[in-house]
């Protein structure tokens, strides 16, 4: 049976999240300092500059070991749910069949990362704060300890609501339209299962999810990076991001769209090269 039609394991998902996030780590910080800035006065580039003139190269990578325990716990949960579940549906299942899986997979994932993703954008941000009053959280695993000893368990799910509803559709614009997208690909006589197919249907999963998220992730990072007290609650939160006008909602369009471009093509490349060299033939009906 030729490798094309093996199938992957549910774990290949998240191994190829945080394949995907040691290559793309630099932009999601860059993306978290921009969203957490509310007069947005510096740009990418200069934003760039200043961090690695003050801190160093290094500094590009802070908080590297939450983006990777937020990915093998979030991306594994989602496409761990998707994957099985999709491998047992008829092959006749319609596109919103999926999307409706995508939903659920994603809001899984959600919600069993939002502790990991909340310490990977308090580090994130970390590096803009002056040296008195920043966290320091050593790793992952020490912030999480230190939110869970100083904070509570509530405030490891702080956001919850609007990560497990960003994840949601994150995961119907990554997954499902993928999936759509390189089957509609593959019925042309123009494209094969192979690296281009896999690479423009990613690019183009990519920019729908990232137009589907943009908003519910500036909430988000605001939630997260809030200060206990700081917001009575999420409409608080819109309402201050709406200060800035329509707009606000979409502070870090380019730089998210640049980094989660390059993390959904890396991802599905990834993916696919662990199905096409480790996945699992087809049981036989």
């Amino acid at each position: 049976m030729s490798k094309e039609q093996k199938l992957s394991k549910w774990y290949f998902g998240g191994v190829a999240s945080a394949m995907a996030c040691c290559c793309t780590h630099p932009l999601d910080l860059l993306k978290v300092q921009l969203q957490t800035q509310q007069e947005g006065k510096l740009s990418v580039v200069k934003l760039t500059i200043n961090i690695v003139k003050k801190q160093g190269v290094l500094a590009l990578y802070n908080g590297l070991s939450a983006s990777l325990l937020r990915q093998l716990t979030y991306s594994t949960t989602r496409f761990g749910i998707y994957e099985i579940v999709k491998q047992r549906m008829d092959k006749d299942s319609g596109f919103g069949s999926r999307v409706a899986l995508a939903a659920f997979a994603g809001s899984a994932g959600g919600l069993v990362g939002t502790p990991a993703d909340k310490i990977n954008v308090r580090m994130q941000n970390d590096i803009k704060l002056s040296p008195d009053k920043r966290l320091n959280y050593k790793h992952a695993v020490d912030g999480l300890w230190r939110v869970y000893r100083d904070e509570g368990i509530p405030r490891l799910f702080s956001g919850a609501t609007a990560a497990t509803f960003r994840a949601a559709l994150m995961t119907i614009g990554q997954l499902s339209f993928y999936d759509q997208i390189k089957k509609m690909l593959l019925t042309t006589p123009y494209f094969q299962d192979n690296l281009t197919t896999h690479f423009v249907a990613s690019l183009s999963a990519g920019a729908i999810a990232t137009t589907l998220t943009q908003p519910l992730d500036v909430l988000k990072t605001r939630t997260m990076n809030a200060k206990p007290g700081e917001f009575k609650g999420m409409w608080d939160i819109i309402l201050y991001t709406a200060k800035l006008g329509p707009l606000g909602f979409f502070k870090g369009y380019v730089p998210a769209f640049v980094r989660l471009a390059p993390q959904t093509i890396l991802t599905f490349v990834f993916l696919e090269q662990l199905r096409f060299n480790f996945g699992v033939l087809p049981k036989p009906n």
